[in-house]
């Protein structure tokens, strides 16, 4: 655990060698890493976290303050935390986080590897202005339904990332979960759209950057890494055969031959 300041973080670690530092998405916990961490074996050491308002990371946003910053702060007190240059894995919107704390460039960051990342204003300035609104009009659709008293709005935002009828395959606790932190969710949307930097600011990522994609996910999530692909220096893009959204579980295998793959390949360059 880490307090920052007065508030606590979630922090757990485990293994030796070069440290990888795991950061999931909305409504998830480090726990998601779980099967990922397992196949990487005993090389590295790999650090675990979970967002504002998920797991044992308390809350410091309101609806009047929503600045992705807040995010950066856990991220890069997890990182003091750790004593040492990271390796960054983000899933979803914890790969925007990930990618906005490369661009803070306050800490030491030995490569990244975003699976899925939802930086989606990239999408207006990359002139994809359908697949932009496509989104932004399902998550405006989505808020107004929570805000009427509709207890299952997320199923229509599980359901986008995942295809339809996925919220309906999840187990009742987690389904439970979903809707308890749904409040939550909304917040990291409001984060998530605060955060719009053009294209140009992506030029100065330096750390190696691996993009990550499923073959079955929604169009506006593919285009997001492509976009990210092209803007992120010396960056390269891989598509998950048979993967969506949620491949960290259901793909675990692929995902950590990837990052190991990948962080190998930058520690011996280092």
């Amino acid at each position: 655990m880490v307090e920052y300041p007065a508030r606590r973080i979630d922090y757990r670690e485990q293994g030796l060698g070069p440290t990888i530092l795991f950061v999931p998405g909305s409504w998830s916990t480090g726990a998601m890493w779980r099967g990922v961490i397992a196949l990487l074996g005993d090389r590295f050491r790999a650090v675990t976290t979970s967002l504002l308002g998920y797991g044992d990371t308390e809350e410091r946003r309101t609806p009047d303050d929503v600045l992705i910053e807040r995010e950066i702060d856990v991220i890069e007190a997890v990182i003091q935390r750790t004593n040492s240059t990271v390796h960054l894995v983000g899933h979803s919107y914890g790969g925007t986080v990930c990618l906005a704390t490369a661009l803070r460039d306050r800490t030491k960051i030995a490569s990244m590897t975003l699976i899925e990342a939802t930086p989606f204003n990239l999408l207006r300035h990359s002139g994809d202005l359908g697949l932009y609104q496509q989104v932004r009009s399902m998550s405006d659709a989505y808020v107004r339904s929570y805000h009427s008293g509709k207890q299952l709005a997320a199923r229509s935002i599980i359901d986008f990332y995942g295809g339809d009828g996925s919220f309906d395959t999840f187990s009742a606790r987690i389904r439970d979960y979903i809707v308890a932190t749904t409040p939550t969710n909304i917040l990291d949307w409001s984060s998530e759209e605060c955060f719009d930097l053009r294209l140009a600011a992506y030029a100065g990522i330096t750390a190696p950057s691996l993009l990550v994609r499923g073959q079955h996910s929604p169009p506006p999530i593919q285009r997001v890494a492509e976009v990210l692909s092209g803007a992120i220096p010396g960056s390269s893009l891989v598509t998950v055969p048979g993967a969506s959204h949620f491949m960290v579980e259901t793909h675990p295998a692929d995902v950590a031959r990837l990052i190991r793959e990948h962080v190998a390949t930058v520690e011996t360059l280092r």
